[in-house]
């Protein structure tokens, strides 16, 4: 198949797949704070909402404007990947969300993924930002999207994460 006609088809699949994941997230969002959660990192939240559709975006434009076929190999580590990201979900449960919200009385998660990596969702999101481009021959988007997502996490959302179990650990 040629990648100039697989990138909407790709690009749609997964705007569906994040507003999905986003209705879960709100309702996970509305529970948490029913239960007294408490927000961190709140300032830096709106970048990720900048940064996926940008992804998006520019997965679908250079996707559409690359030449070739579809490179399989990096569609299937694409396609693997979604069980993981649902093993996350699920393995999370009602704690599972896209905000930094800690829960009173709450316990950190080490079962499913979290037994052998400690931020699993963010490594499948890892693989996601460079193998849904490659698949489509968008290295540009590939690379850029890949150093933008690492940045933003090991800068900012995993210490952030990081200081708001601390804080927990020592108010409990």
């Amino acid at each position: 198949m040629k990648a100039r006609a697989f990138a909407p088809w790709l690009t749609g699949a997964i705007a569906v797949q994040r507003l999905l994941e986003l209705r879960v997230a709100r309702a996970n969002e509305r529970w948490a704070r029913e239960h007294g959660a408490q927000e961190y990192g709140q300032n830096h939240y709106p970048l990720f909402f900048v940064l996926h559709p940008a992804w998006m975006l520019a997965l679908l434009l250079e996707g559409r404007a690359a030449g070739g076929r579809v490179r399989l190999w990096a569609l299937l580590l694409f396609v693997l990947a979604q069980p993981l990201r649902l093993w996350v979900i699920r393995s999370l449960g009602r704690y599972w969300n896209t905000r930094i919200l800690i829960v009173p009385g709450g316990e950190r998660v080490t079962s499913g993924p979290f037994r052998y990596v400690k931020h699993p969702n963010y490594a499948v999101v890892a693989l996601e930002l460079a193998t849904a481009p490659l698949a489509l021959g968008a290295w540009r988007t590939a690379l850029a999207f890949t150093v933008l997502n690492a940045a933003l996490l090991l800068l900012i959302r995993i210490p952030a994460e990081e200081r708001a179990l601390a804080a927990y650990r020592q108010q409990s």
